[in-house]
């Protein structure tokens, strides 16, 4: 026996645990990366010859997995969500990016930096990584496969998906800003800030919403309207085409020296805007789908491995309480403050702005953040932080998502939203 006879043995059984798993905790207190992430811990503790993944020593690859995790899921997200754009009908995902995403960077910077002692660079890194929300890992809060019905999407699921979809690109701001002040020596001067707001804020957004748009018709037109059969990709219902789209918009982006998250989920929605009720988007979301829950369950059992064999090691009491202080407090305070004012009920405002997931985009992040400086040698620390944050997020949010949302959709006297298998 081998070592990578094991890891074949274990990779085929992580893929079909990943296939039956949301069949079976499908109405049940208890979520699919909850599971993977208990296997990994698990696995990890037990005398096997299993490889161990120690993120700063293997950041490079660690940056690249996640990052695919991050744009495969993207595109699914922006391919589910059926709501034609207006500022009215967004209301809610802007808010939660105005005003609760940079009001959590901030919080939670202050956090590492009053408790942990940090340095202000350290800091707003915590803060920026840690501020992106990630629906994908408690699927009874995102929006289920693409349906004909503009109106399928109750306010709550709607809010927390757009919400990430566009977050996971908007943070990059907040992570670059401490990347220069890390290399600056944690002082920047006004002509730096400046130049990061208009570069790293203005232009770039610009570029991933243009190349997205742009992407999203071209490739709209493509699969649903070109004269050419061989063209129209909707014809032959061919589900890999998800990816072609996923990675030319974020490779079209990133060579623009834009943000390539938010071109990704730009080009969902408007391919999906393109034709909205033709059965191709479920194709291409149940592609995208398979992939990201594939990458999903790998990331997480090496997570949950990695917490086990000295992953939290640098833990300390401050450090849990950041991290609690962020799921318990920040977020639903920051969550409830933007939506003030919103047409929804109060509980709907609530479990909003409770359920602001924690999950790969923050480890994509910390390894992208990584590569450009060491932030004052503080690499362990940041990891266990982000480590325990993202671990506390699916066990909590995992345990609670499906009673809680099944609660709301009983006391909206609505029929409970299956999410896909």
């Amino acid at each position: 026996m081998t070592p990578s006879d094991i890891v074949y043995t274990t990779l085929g059984l992580g893929a079909l645990a990943a296939a039956v798993l949301p069949r079976l905790l499908r109405r049940r207190p208890l979520s699919m990366p909850i599971v993977f992430l208990v296997i990994g811990a698990v696995a990890a503790a037990l005398p096997v010859p299993l490889p161990q993944v120690d993120p700063v020593a293997d950041r490079v690859w660690v940056e690249h997995v996640t990052e695919v995790c991050v744009i495969v899921s993207l595109m699914g997200a922006g391919l589910a969500i059926n709501r034609p754009f207006t500022p009215r009908s967004w209301a809610g995902p802007w808010r939660l990016i105005g005003i609760t995403l940079p009001l959590t960077v901030v919080a939670t910077a202050m956090s590492a930096w009053l408790l942990l002692g940090w340095p202000v660079a350290a800091a707003l890194l915590a803060g920026a990584l840690l501020a992106p929300t990630d629906p994908v890992l408690a699927a009874e809060v995102r929006v289920g496969e693409p349906t004909d019905d503009e109106n399928d999407e109750d306010e709550v699921r709607f809010a927390l998906t757009a919400e990430a979809g566009l977050n996971d690109g908007l943070a990059f701001p907040f992570v670059l800003a401490a990347v220069a002040l890390a290399a600056a020596g944690g002082a920047w001067s006004q002509a730096g800030w400046g130049r990061w707001f208009v570069v790293d804020v203005l232009v770039k957004v610009a570029v991933g919403v243009v190349v997205g748009l742009a992407l999203g018709r071209l490739l709209g037109w493509m699969f649903f309207r070109a004269g050419a059969s061989a063209l129209r990709l909707s014809g032959h219902m061919e589900g890999f085409v998800a990816l072609a789209a996923t990675f030319l918009s974020y490779g079209i982006a990133e060579l623009a020296h834009g943000y390539g998250f938010l071109a990704v989920f730009v080009t969902a929605c408007t391919i999906r805007a393109a034709e909205r009720d033709h059965g191709y988007h479920k194709v291409l979301h149940e592609f995208t789908e398979q992939i990201e829950r594939l990458l999903t369950a790998a990331l997480l059992v090496l997570l949950g491995g990695y917490l086990v064999t000295g992953g939290l090691s640098e833990l300390t009491w401050w450090t849990v309480l950041v991290a609690l202080g962020l799921i318990l407090v920040i977020r639903p305070v920051t969550g409830w403050i933007a939506q003030l004012g919103l047409p929804a009920g109060p509980r709907e405002r609530a479990v909003t702005a409770v359920f602001g997931l924690r999950g790969i985009g923050s480890l994509f992040y910390l390894s992208y953040a990584l590569g450009h400086d060491d932030f004052a040698g503080l690499a362990e620390e940041l990891w266990a932080l982000t480590a325990l944050t993202v671990a506390l997020s699916v066990l909590l949010h995992g345990v609670s998502a499906t009673p809680v949302i099944r609660r709301l959709d009983q006391l909206r006297g609505t029929r409970p939203t299956d999410t896909p298998p």
